[in-house]
């Protein structure tokens, strides 16, 4: 498969999924006009690469520094499948990174840990970011 980028905009994250490395990353803010429609294609073509994950340590990382309530649900979305692959045996980490100011990205980032417990789930708060 090959890999996914799609660059920042001022309403929209960078999305650099290199599957040919097994690290996916997402930076930035996002609140595109419709989140679903933006995040359509990036789940389905992480389900499908997923879908050949076998035994294999995945690493996700994850710097919003901000999101609205739509992109909230497509990102649950987004990590109950990175959760569903660790249950069916590969190592899934996932560094959460965000401002150690900012509590609404932090207590987030605490739920997704709570929510999908099949992650290795690392809290990494920045200072300035």
């Amino acid at each position: 498969m090959d890999d996914l980028y799609i660059a920042a905009t001022p309403t929209s994250p960078e999305v650099d999924f290199r599957f040919s490395q097994n690290v996916l990353s997402l930076k930035g803010e996002s609140y595109p006009e419709n989140a679903a429609a933006f995040y359509s294609d990036v789940i389905n073509q992480v389900r499908s690469w997923l879908a050949a994950c076998q035994g294999q340590h995945i690493v996700v990382n994850v710097a919003l520094a901000y999101f609205n309530s739509s992109s909230t649900k497509v990102l649950f979305n987004l990590f109950d499948a990175f959760n569903q692959a660790a249950m069916m045996g590969n190592h899934v980490t996932l560094n959460w990174f965000h401002d150690e100011e900012d509590d609404t990205i932090l207590e987030f980032g605490q739920e997704l840990h709570d929510d999908f417990g099949a992650l290795d789930f690392h809290d990494h708060a920045l200072s300035g970011a």
